[in-house]
């Protein structure tokens, strides 16, 4: 039930402005307290008499509103918002928001916020395409926002294309599902790894790899939401987390996150290794940076501790393990191999055969397979709506409908 939480509703200078009344009404039906921030242009489309009566609240569109107390509204108002939803969302707020411009009400207010957010871009099918809105999109994406895709259809500008805002029931109805997530790891540990590991040479160079961490803070976002208490151990990353439940711990090294593993393993339910760990690191790094020399350089490698293979060894039969395999050949066999080897319960198979998967994406096409030889394949989706496939299939092996 919605009853009760806080929404923020951003309006942006966009002819579909005239719908974010309709989402207005949508959540306060539902019983939602609703607080409205809108930019300048968006007042040319919407007026604040309008949105006033509908939300029940005053509108914020200053921030040097002289009628105002002298109060910072974009901190109280992220302080007391549950969630914030942007629609329309303009190339220009997608921009300053990926950017970290903060120049209106609106851009100020999204920059302090820590609850969920969500994006609803409305724009011209040609802007929409744009490689630099495209990039802030993506920008956002890795940074835990939700966007609600753009649909196609005829556009104000009389084109037709992608662009169209997605219609407020369906906004509604995705903000609704995320904030009433099914509790289903309520009480439930989970420990998740992310992100690479930095294994150094000397004090300017390291053997590292192209992960991004944003697959396992999608699932510990997911997580969390669903009523887990997160422990995230993370390689060095620009990814922030969002959820309070989620307890980040960073790391650079693989033997610095095998230790942070260890420390907590023993009082989890749940484990998942996303993480992508180095398998060897430089032997006797050097002190200082070591200088160019004609003949080449010489590095001795020894492997690093196996945190999957250290946890499947010792974990308990009322414990989940959880390991990833990012294959280019003999995909199948090999995780096969994997999961049974390192005692795991699952092993999710990434191949970077497959385009649009694997390190910086957004999105993941993953199989899952199980100790029990039960297997899931995903289509090529979101990574965040992959976490939710992986979580779906721990809660079945929890509740043993499948092993």
């Amino acid at each position: 039930m919605l009853n009760g939480k806080h929404i923020v509703i951003g309006i942006t200078g966009g002819i579909a402005a005239y719908k974010s009344l309709y989402l207005i009404r949508l959540f306060k039906s539902n019983g939602c307290d609703v607080r409205v921030v809108a930019t300048r242009h968006a007042l040319e489309f919407v007026t604040p008499l309008t949105i006033e009566t509908l939300s029940q609240n005053k509108l914020y569109a200053d921030l040097f509103d002289p009628t105002e107390h002298r109060d910072t509204h974009h901190i109280s108002l992220a302080d007391w918002a549950d969630c914030m939803v942007v629609a329309p969302a303009t190339a220009n707020i997608i921009g300053k928001y990926a950017n970290g411009i903060a120049d209106d009400a609106l851009s100020t207010l999204l920059l302090a916020l820590q609850c969920p957010v969500f994006i609803a871009p409305a724009m011209n099918d040609k802007m929409f395409a744009n490689a630099a809105v495209q990039h802030n999109i993506s920008l956002l994406k890795e940074r835990g926002c939700h966007i609600i895709d753009p649909q196609s259809g005829f556009l104000a500008c009389g084109s037709t294309g992608t662009g169209r805002m997605e219609e407020p029931d369906r906004i509604f109805t995705i903000v609704n599902q995320h904030l009433t997530a099914e509790q289903r790891f309520a009480g439930q540990k989970i420990l998740i790894t992310a992100g690479p590991t930095y294994e150094p040479i000397d004090p300017v160079r390291f053997i590292g790899n192209h992960s991004s961490g944003l697959m396992g803070f999608s699932i510990a976002e997911a997580a969390a939401e669903q009523g887990a208490e997160v422990t995230l151990v993370t390689g060095p990353t620009s990814l922030q987390t969002q959820h309070p439940a989620i307890h980040r711990c960073d790391v650079t090294t693989a033997a610095e996150m095998y230790q942070a593993c260890m420390d907590v393993v023993d009082e989890q339910n749940i484990c998942i290794m996303s993480a992508a760990v180095a398998d060897y690191t430089p032997e006797n790094p050097a002190p200082e940076k070591i200088k160019k020399h004609a003949e080449g350089l010489d590095l001795h490698l020894c492997k690093t501790k196996d945190i999957l293979a250290s946890i499947g060894k010792q974990k308990r039969d009322d414990q989940i393990l959880v390991g990833f395999a990012l294959e280019t050949e003999n995909e199948i066999e090999n995780a096969r191999t994997k999961l049974h080897n390192k005692n795991a319960d699952v092993i999710v198979l990434n191949s970077l055969r497959t385009k649009g998967a694997g390190f910086k994406t957004a999105t993941n096409q993953v199989m899952m397979m199980t100790k029990g030889n039960h297997t899931e394949t995903s289509e090529l989706k979101s990574k965040r709506e992959i976490a939710d496939d992986i979580l779906n299939l721990v809660y079945k092996i929890m509740t043993h409908e499948v092993e």
